[in-house]
């Protein structure tokens, strides 16, 4: 359940509005997902947001598919089941299998399983893989 209502076209100001048209337009779709029209609450923020988005996922070193199944890493380990399913969406337009999600799966719970034990094992970090480690 949403703490803020979302915000349909009618309800947007002009600020908030000339983004759901540009997410349109790059998007080439008539469709706003719910979590711009729950930042449209906040005109500058949703404006924000959506710049970095265009910047960060854009290819560039690392793939765009590689990008949504960061994201959906991340997003996994922070319970965010909103970002989980619709990076997951965006992931399987880039070409996600389903063996390469069965595989992603198993590194997030592997990462999350071995993070854990490190953790409570204090574990200090190698000298090798310290990067200001000098020798």
């Amino acid at each position: 359940m949403s703490v803020v209502p979302l915000l349909s076209d009618a309800e947007a100001s002009a600020e908030a509005l000339a983004v759901f048209d540009d997410i349109r337009e790059r998007r080439g779709s008539d469709y706003v997902n719910n979590f711009w029209r729950a930042l449209a609450h906040d005109p500058d923020q949703l404006r924000d947001v959506w710049t970095q988005v265009q910047q960060v996922m854009a290819a560039g070193a690392l793939d765009p598919l590689v990008k949504e199944l960061i994201y959906i890493a991340v997003s996994t380990s922070h319970g965010c089941g909103y970002c989980v399913h619709s990076h997951t969406a965006a992931a399987k337009a880039k070409g996600l299998t389903p063996q390469m999600h069965n595989e992603l799966l198993a590194v997030i719970a592997l990462a999350s399983r071995t993070n854990a034990l490190a953790t409570a094992l204090g574990v200090p970090v190698d000298h090798r893989f310290d990067a200001g480690a000098t020798d």
